[in-house]
């Protein structure tokens, strides 16, 4: 089973709008190693980060960090360590549409 290291998803949501960051192919096992946050905008902002189980839709008990504040202009660097089966799905949310996301680790297919 081959393991490929990569960039897993990168987005910047649209204001208070939850989006699929990053959905683990079919027939595929993920780890989930690191995931950076950073607020672009002016002002402080809060994020939301989940993982939904085979895509399921969003429920309280898939949240990883709620309403969790980011000042303005800074980096939040968050060392997961989380395994992901197919079709699994990292979700995240920020309050601006100025809070870029990016998650680091590993397939294994």
């Amino acid at each position: 089973m081959p393991t490929t290291h990569k960039v897993l998803g990168q987005a910047l949501p649209a204001a208070a709008t939850a989006i699929a960051l990053y959905t683990v192919p079919a027939s595929t096992q993920s780890v989930c190693s690191t995931l950076g946050i950073c607020n672009t905008g002016f002002a402080a902002t809060t994020y939301r980060v989940s993982v939904r189980p085979a895509g399921a839709a969003l429920a309280d008990k898939h949240y990883l960090v709620y309403d969790a504040i980011i000042n303005a202009n800074d980096s939040v660097l968050l060392t997961l360590g989380i395994t992901l089966a197919a079709t699994d799905v990292v979700t995240v949310y920020a309050v601006n549409g100025a809070v870029a996301f990016s998650l680091f680790g590993a397939e294994i297919s």
